[in-house]
């Protein structure tokens, strides 16, 4: 039962940040799940890989939800996601590869630290050069690789990682996090079947398909979809420097408890 309401009230929570701040959600879920799963006994060794892994398959839910509602409001940038979709998506297949093959502790601190730094440019003054585009072709395929593949091994949509490289390429904050909502989808999808492959023999429960716990993905998703069209109507009322802070405020909240609790443990 304690189950059950923790991952309901997390897919609120985590269905209005992602329409919201177009990070699918996966930032809140993947600590979240840390602590969910920890609560339930399951194998230590196992824990972060099954919360990254599940926070993954949610999230093709909710990006469904809240692309849908981006796209009604004609806020995406197609060019970029035409130009970003495969490399992404092949950067996220390989990403349930990889994280197999990191140590707990490792892949933990590696997501902590990356948040950080992002939270940190995010609450910054920072302002990029008015004279900054998008790169060429090969250069928008590396980043698009990066951001695949970091996102596969953190757990989360995307938007944590394409939302800032946009917006430090100059585009505006609102059509960035519409943009990443919408390639959110393919993301989530492809890692998903990664981690579900690499984890085939190593399921933990009868009810896990490979590293993917299902019966949390079942209440978080219900959830999430049903509230990112709600975050969505908020990210297009709420001004983009206040989104902007909302977006780094967030992240080094996640960032400090995921590093303070993987250190920890060391």
């Amino acid at each position: 039962m304690d189950m059950i309401i923790a991952c309901s009230a997390l897919g609120i929570v985590a269905g209005i940040l992602a329409g919201m701040l177009g990070i699918g959600g996966g930032v809140v879920i993947v600590p979240a799940l840390v602590m969910i799963l920890s609560a339930q006994d399951f194998p230590s060794e196992s824990i972060v890989i099954t919360a990254v892994a599940t926070s993954l398959c949610t999230i093709i839910f909710t990006s469904i939800s809240a692309a849908r509602a981006q796209i009604k409001r004609q806020a995406v940038d197609w060019t970029i996601f035409r130009l970003w979709a495969p490399a992404v998506v092949a950067g996220s297949f390989l990403s349930g590869f990889i994280a197999a093959r990191l140590p707990a502790a490792v892949l933990e601190v590696g997501i902590a630290l990356f948040l950080l730094v992002t939270s940190i440019i995010m609450l910054s003054r920072w302002v990029p050069d008015p004279s900054r585009a998008m790169p060429g072709n090969s250069g928008t395929t590396g980043l698009g690789l990066f951001s695949g593949t970091l996102s596969g091994l953190a757990g989360i949509g995307g938007g944590n990682v394409m939302v800032p490289l946009m917006v430090f390429f100059n585009v505006p904050i609102q059509r960035a996090v519409a943009t990443s909502s919408t390639l959110g989808f393919p993301l989530a999808l492809v890692g998903t079947l990664g981690y579900a492959i690499s984890g085939w023999d190593e399921s933990v429960t009868p009810w896990s398909l490979g590293y993917i716990y299902l019966p949390a993905v079942a209440l978080i998703a219900t959830f999430t979809v049903l509230l990112a069209p709600v975050g969505v109507s908020l990210s297009h009322r709420i001004p983009a420097p206040t989104l902007k802070r909302c977006f780094g405020g967030l992240l080094l909240m996640v960032a400090g408890k995921m590093l303070f609790d993987a250190l920890s443990h060391l």
